[in-house]
């Protein structure tokens, strides 16, 4: 069974590591994406610009992915490209900062980059639906 965007998986994980780096991949997944959701609930049940608005809407889906580990490839990507974006291009002084310091985003930007050379690892949802698959060979008949 194929599923939806396991080429694209393939290609980008050569690999899912288990046992102690898998256990170390799972505690940077989980800890960027509880901050990740924790932000992003406290912005959207006080925030009244729109803008931040839709930025904790993905801030808040990306975080239940890395949680989860799944499509992490399209969760830290998201995440990386964000908090560069928002250190380049968010003013200076905006009313409400996500992260309340550029420094701050920039080690959520570096935290997600990394995961995204990585790769989940093997507690992963990724790893399960699109990681390696034991090929069972059936007994064959004889053809004449």
């Amino acid at each position: 069974m194929r599923h939806h965007g396991a080429s694209c998986l393939n290609k980008m994980f050569s690999s899912y590591p288990d046992e102690w780096p898998g256990a170390g991949l799972l505690l940077l997944r989980a800890a960027i994406g509880t901050v990740l959701i924790d932000r992003a609930v406290s912005i959207l049940l006080s925030a009244h610009d729109l803008k931040l608005a839709a930025i904790a809407l993905v801030a808040l889906g990306a975080g239940v992915l890395l949680v989860a580990g799944y499509l992490t490839w399209l969760a830290t990507g998201l995440v990386a490209i964000a908090s560069v974006w928002g250190i380049l291009f968010w003013p200076s002084a905006p009313t409400i900062d996500f992260f309340e310091s550029r420094l701050t985003t920039a080690l959520v930007g570096v935290i997600s980059a990394a995961l995204l050379c990585l790769g989940p690892g093997a507690l992963s949802l990724d790893s399960r639906l699109f990681g390696r698959k034991e090929i069972v060979f059936s007994k064959s008949t004889s053809r004449k």
